[in-house]
């Protein structure tokens, strides 16, 4: 209704940087977007655009799970944006819902993740525990019962953060400088691969620098770095270019 750009940072910029993320890990995990079950505990803002980025982005096995439950047809209590995700069978609970899940997402609270599931995740899973300052299951026990993981948390103080600062000043500053009317899906999606792009290449000295890494212990993509750091100072220009010339080409930049 606004002729500028509105952002919602816990969907938007969460989904972004999620999507980013897990692209990278799903790589290194040998795995396709279109070929994997994703279990997202946690139907709320966050949760549900994750969902949406996800299947923009072409995966199709997409269960969700809130405080009452896994999100089926059957339920009486779902908002309209919950609807399109309740797709899961209608006798499923959560131990289902992450069986054989090769993905799972948590944006909800600490323990929502049940330490008991994470043996019977899909061989090689990716799990993303984002709940702060307590992840939803503790990544040194997920370490230990799945060491197959590729594990991201939102803390600063553990590997893969996961954390919206790395999207919504470089989305809104490309945004703001071909004077936007508004943020729409190319501009998110080109965020996402500049994002997941950046984590490849070599980090520079100053970065490494920054987060007390040497050269022989230097950041460098694999499992422990699947998304850059926030102190990268190549992110404004990769990721505000990319999102400068998405909304031109989408036909929503004043100039």
């Amino acid at each position: 209704m606004l002729d500028i750009p509105v952002f919602h940072d816990d969907q938007h910029g969460t989904a972004v940087i999620v999507a980013a993320a897990l692209q990278n890990a799903l790589e290194l995990q040998g795995k396709e977007l279109g070929r994997i079950k994703v279990a997202i505990v946690g139907a709320g803002a966050a949760g549900l655009a994750i969902a949406r980025m996800l299947r923009a982005l072409g995966v199709a096995d997409i269960f969700l799970s809130d405080l009452h439950g896994v999100l089926h047809s059957g339920r009486t209590d779902l908002t309209q944006w919950h609807k399109p995700f309740a797709v899961a069978p209608r006798d499923w609970d959560l131990a289902a819902m992450l069986r054989g899940a090769d993905v799972v997402i948590g944006v909800s609270v600490r323990g929502a993740i049940p330490e008991a599931a994470l043996p019977t995740l899909a061989p090689r899973p990716v799990i993303f525990a984002l709940a702060n300052p307590d992840p939803e299951v503790d990544p040194a026990v997920a370490r230990r019962l799945r060491p197959d993981a590729i594990i991201a948390t939102g803390r600063s103080d553990m590997p893969n953060q996961v954390n919206n600062v790395l999207g919504f000043p470089f989305l809104f500053r490309g945004a703001l400088d071909c004077r936007a009317r508004q943020i729409n899906q190319p501009m998110l999606l080109a965020a996402v691969d500049a994002l997941a792009k950046l984590a490849r290449e070599p980090v520079p000295d100053a970065v490494q620098a920054a987060y007390g890494r040497t050269a022989t212990q230097g950041l460098a993509f694999g499992p422990e770095y699947i998304i850059p750091k926030p102190l990268d100072p190549r992110l404004r220009q990769r990721v505000s270019g990319a999102v400068t010339v998405a909304a031109r080409e989408s036909g929503v930049a004043r100039r």
